[in-house]
């Protein structure tokens, strides 16, 4: 029978990011119900400037997630995200309480800058307490909290516009992750030597396993080297076009399922939660099996390309078969999100501990880019041609690039031998 090593962290760690991720994933994924329930109308935003107010945010994302990351990776994790939280959470209140499109556009792009830090912190912070076999699963659990929140929040974002309105859905909203900081503070701790909840046996072999793990890891110079490599400027634009497919979905399907005949604000919150079953579903079965096999590669491409197929299908299918689409988006939804716990533990797999926070964050900025091109393209397309088929064509095609260049860059356990 396999020891298992520190159990306690599980129970420790992973509810704490969990919850922490989900707080901050509320404020990039409600927007999009804010549009579809009258907040266009409210401040009088035209469907250029919905486009742009979508996007802003992943602008202010990529500017600042390599000083972010390299920060928690040298410095603390714990305390760059304990003061993103206070300031995301305000913030994210305060966009219920603009009057017009001039102070929207500035909080939306100083929540991306504030919630820059999150991400990569979070994952650094896990992989200084997870090692490579528990890796994906650890990752997952974090990234976990994108779909969980975004099936939560579309059934209660509903109800909330439905009954209170839009500005009173995200000061609701906004206002926890402020309380949770200092919940966050009191619990986590940065390293395993940090932890007095675990026996100092057990903090020893955790610390042990993950310097040893870092023996095998060719030694990089500094981040201009890491930056330069063939694997990190691949990964780069691999997650550049996911992120394009993923944010394009995300942002625009309350609004693609409110066009439908007969619907009304809660049933597009109702129908809006239905990917994210599945995509819960998916995150958890592929990083279980990614880390019992170590082979990433096969609990990534596979589905990415899955995600293009369904996009390319629901565009030959048109919008006169409301609830095939609505399926195909469904299968769409639950491929894009399957991936992520092997596709960030890969990154923390294949460069040594003194550059990975830059490349997490160099990495992460680039999917941010995504983000902003893949939320702006839909909506202006949208916008501009009265329908939703050249954005279905828009993150197939991008889907079917990351795709390829997973099969490219990822290796499996066969090539990683050789």
């Amino acid at each position: 029978m396999k020891e298992q090593l520190a159990p306690a962290r599980w129970y420790r760690i992973i509810p704490i990011v969990f919850i922490t991720y989900s707080l901050a994933y509320l404020d990039r994924a409600n927007f999009g119900f804010a549009v579809a329930g009258g907040m266009a109308e409210d401040l009088d935003i035209t469907k250029s400037t919905s486009s742009l107010l979508g996007s802003l945010f992943f602008l202010g994302y990529f500017f600042f997630q390599i000083p972010g990351a390299h920060y928690a990776s040298h410095k603390s994790a714990k305390k760059l995200i304990f003061i993103s939280l206070i300031l995301w959470g305000a913030l994210a209140a305060a966009t219920g309480m603009v009057s017009n499109v001039t102070s929207l556009i500035v909080i939306r792009f100083m929540l991306g800058v504030v919630e820059s830090a999150v991400m990569p912190s979070m994952l650094i912070l896990l992989s200084q307490w997870f090692t490579r076999k528990e890796r994906s699963r650890a990752n997952t659990f974090l990234i976990l909290g994108n779909p969980v929140t975004v099936l939560w929040m579309s059934v209660l974002s509903g109800y909330l516009i439905d009954s209170m309105g839009w500005r009173w859905m995200f000061i609701l909203q906004g206002a926890p992750g402020v309380v949770w900081a200092f919940i966050w503070w009191k619990m986590i701790d940065e390293k395993p030597g940090d932890a007095d909840w675990l026996l100092t046996e057990e903090k020893e072999a955790v610390e042990q396993r993950l310097q040893a793990e870092q023996v095998g890891i060719k030694p990089v110079k500094n981040y201009a080297e890491a930056f330069k490599s063939r694997a990190v400027i691949l990964l780069c634009f691999q997650y550049l076009l996911w992120s394009l497919g993923v944010y394009g979905f995300v942002m625009w399907l309350p609004s693609i399922i409110k066009a439908a005949p007969d619907m009304d604000i809660v049933r597009t919150g109702w129908l809006s939660s239905v990917p994210y079953i599945l995509a819960i579903v998916g995150m958890l079965s592929a990083s279980y099996f990614s880390d019992r096999s170590l082979n990433r590669k096969i609990f990534i491409w596979p589905f990415l390309l899955v995600a293009s197929i369904a996009f390319f299908a629901a565009y030959l299918l048109g919008t006169s078969h409301f609830w095939i689409s609505f399926m195909l988006l469904v299968v769409a939804g639950g491929a894009l999100y399957t991936p992520y716990g092997p596709f960030f533990a890969v990154i923390t797999e294949i460069l040594p501990k003194n550059v990975v926070g830059g490349a997490l964050g160099l990495i992460n900025s680039i999917g941010a880019l995504g983000s902003f091109i893949g939320s702006y393209l839909v909506g202006y397309l949208n916008g501009s041609t009265g329908g939703f088929e050249a954005s279905y064509i828009l993150m197939s095609v991008a889907l079917l690039g990351a795709t390829v260049l997973t099969i490219v860059v990822v290796k499996s356990p066969e090539q990683v031998r050789e």
